[in-house]
C-alpha cells in the first residue's frame, strides 16, 4: 500500500547516483531498500536508514539481510539526533508532520549541518493545496496515527507532547527555514493523478542555478 500510495520512484530519481545516503524516519525500510537497489553506473549508493521505532528497524534489518547485493544498513535512532555525516544526500519522507513545527525546523537544521559540501536534502511532505487532497490526507492520517496506530506518534524533541496528532507545515515555509541555513531550494509537485498532495522539497549548498 505504501508503494502504491506514494511517488517513491520520483523521490529516488532526485537522489545522486552514488554516494552516502541517509534516510531519517525510514520505518520498515521500503524507500531505503529501493534507493540502495536502484541501478546506477559505477559504485552503488551506500544507504543508511534510521528510525525511532525499534520493531520496524528489526523488520528492516531482516529484509536487508536478504539483500546481500545492496549496501544497506538500518539502526535505531534512540537519541533522535541526526547521524554524523558528511552525507551526500539526506532523505525525509512523510515524517516531519509527526513533529511540532519548531521540532521540524530543528531537525531540518541538524540535517542541513550534516550534509557534504555539495550534499542534497530531500524532503517529501504534503502540500496544503489543493485543499480537497489536503483534507483527505488529514483524515487518513488521523485514522492511521490516532485510531489504528500504524504510525508511531513522535514527541517533541524535548520529550513533551505537542498536543496535536500531527502538524502539516507548508513546504514553502520549510524552504524559508532551509534558506536561513544557507541552502538553495527548489520544489516539485508530485501529486498528478494521485489522491494525496505529495510535494518534494530539494535543498543544497549550491549556486543559484540549482537544481
Amino acid at each position: 500500500m505504501r508503494w502504491w500510495s506514494a511517488p517513491l520512484p520520483r523521490v529516488e530519481a532526485a537522489l545522486p547516483a552514488t554516494g552516502r545516503v541517509l534516510e531519517i524516519g525510514c520505518g520498515h525500510g521500503l524507500f531505503s531498500a529501493f534507493a540502495a537497489l536502484s541501478g546506477t553506473s559505477g559504485p552503488a549508493r551506500s544507504v543508511v536508514g534510521v528510525d525511532i521505532d525499534a520493531d520496524k528497524i528489526a523488520l528492516a534489518q531482516r529484509m536487508a539481510a536478504n539483500l546481500p547485493a545492496a549496501d544497506l544498513t538500518f539502526r535505531v535512532a534512540e537519541s533522535g539526533a541526526v547521524p554524523t555525516g558528511p552525507w551526500d544526500a539526506i532523505v525525509i519522507v512523510d515524517v516531519l508532520y509527526l513533529l511540532p513545527a519548531d521540532a521540524q525546523r530543528s531537525l531540518l537544521a541538524e540535517a542541513a549541518a550534516q550534509l557534504a559540501p555539495d550534499g542534497l536534502l530531500l524532503v517529501k511532505e504534503m502540500s496544503p493545496t489543493p485543499r480537497w487532497k489536503a483534507r483527505w490526507n488529514r483524515w487518513q492520517e488521523t485514522v492511521a496515527v490516532s485510531v489504528l496506530g500504524i504510525t508511531e506518534q513522535v514527541a517533541a524533541r524535548d520529550g513533551t507532547d505537542s498536543g496535536a496528532p500531527f502538524t502539516f507545515v507548508d513546504p514553502a515555509t520549510m524552504a524559508d527555514w532551509l534558506g536561513d541555513e544557507g541552502l538553495w531550494t527548489a520544489q516539485q509537485r508530485l501529486d498528478r493523478r494521485r489522491l494525496h498532495p505529495h510535494h518534494l522539497l530539494l535543498a543544497r549548498r549550491s549556486d543559484p542555478a540549482f537544481p
